[in-house]
């Protein structure tokens, strides 16, 4: 019997982590409630990424990082597609945040973003942290990390940052970013076409989209400002995915989820064309193949296999036969 493609074409190595293109912010019981209700209804196409940074009234950060876990062992958590985000290394709190969230909900929690990394020994610190509090809880799964690119001295250490233990996804921070430019970057930036063609922001961007992907990551996306135009979402969703190589990208409102969705995903000719590829190669155990008049090997299998495994996270369409060879 063929091999399936995880087996045989990322031999001795990691694959590259497949996940939902956009994530959805929500800080609050009621909107990460309505946030569960809208991934059940999309058939979990987004993650939602509960906010215990921004979410938490002052005063109350343990009575907020206690109702994160109840939130995600609820029974609206049908999926286990939402993380939270935790204070950052210079706030008293983001010990407790880890002390109540991971041994509340280690198993089921699918990652923890950190916020406001300044350097890469701090940020390896409360990886090393984390990592401990899950040991002592008996969690033996390893959590995701998402760290966010936000800082001056994030973005110089971007490379050390990446290949840290358990990184997952590299977040590009823009408002924090531009805030920390002291009025050298102005706030219209922080908007279309401002936010792609500012020199300093652009080369952010690309930066670190090169550092996550050179070390099998996934890069996301800062927000748009832009609540309710579809057409502006989906614009600066397109243009970070087809100009800057962002896979991810964040949502602070439930409108923004479908045009984010739906310009982060594989074309459909592109799908079809992995699909036939991919079922030709299985059928040959992985070996060179011809289709189209076109010499197909390994290399462009992993290409392929990641737009596919793409295209089935996102529920979009795939043949029975694919499937049946691939996702059964």
């Amino acid at each position: 019997m063929p091999r399936h493609p995880n087996e045989a074409l990322f031999e001795g190595e990691k694959p590259f982590p497949i996940i939902p293109t956009c994530e959805h912010f929500a800080g609050t019981e009621e909107r990460i409630a309505k946030a569960f209700e809208l991934q059940a209804k999309m058939g979990g196409v987004f993650d939602i990424t509960m906010d215990c940074e921004d979410g938490a009234p002052t005063g109350r950060e343990k009575e907020h990082a206690e109702m994160v876990v109840r939130m995600q062992n609820s029974d609206l958590n049908k999926f286990n597609m939402a993380g939270v985000r935790i204070h950052d290394y210079t706030n008293e709190h983001w010990r407790q945040d880890v002390d109540i969230i991971v041994p509340g909900a280690g198993e089921r929690i699918a990652y923890i973003t950190i916020p406001k990394t300044v350097k890469a020994v701090q940020l390896a610190e409360m990886i090393e942290y984390i990592r401990e509090t899950a040991a002592k809880a008996g969690i033996k799964r390893e959590i995701p990390i998402h760290a966010l690119i936000e800082t001056h001295g994030a973005l110089r250490e971007v490379w050390q940052i990446a290949e840290l233990p358990n990184i997952q996804v590299l977040d590009f921070g823009l408002m924090d970013f531009v805030s920390a430019h002291h009025g050298a970057i102005s706030s219209q930036n922080m908007r279309s076409p401002g936010q792609f063609d500012h020199a300093l922001i652009r080369r952010a961007k690309a930066e670190v989209v090169a550092a996550a992907l050179a070390n099998g990551i996934v890069p996301a996306h800062n927000v748009t400002l832009e609540l309710k135009d579809q057409d502006v979402i989906f614009a600066d969703a397109n243009r970070a995915r087809q100009e800057f190589g962002f896979l991810r990208m964040w949502s602070i409102y439930p409108a923004q989820i479908e045009p984010i969705t739906r310009a982060m995903a594989p074309a459909a000719p592109e799908v079809e064309e992995a699909e036939a590829i991919l079922l030709k190669a299985y059928e040959a155990d992985w070996g060179p193949i011809q289709h189209e008049g076109n010499l197909h090997d390994r290399a462009t299998y992993r290409y392929y296999w990641e737009q596919l495994q793409r295209a089935h996270v996102m529920n979009l369409p795939i043949s029975a036969a694919a499937r049946k060879a691939f996702f059964s």
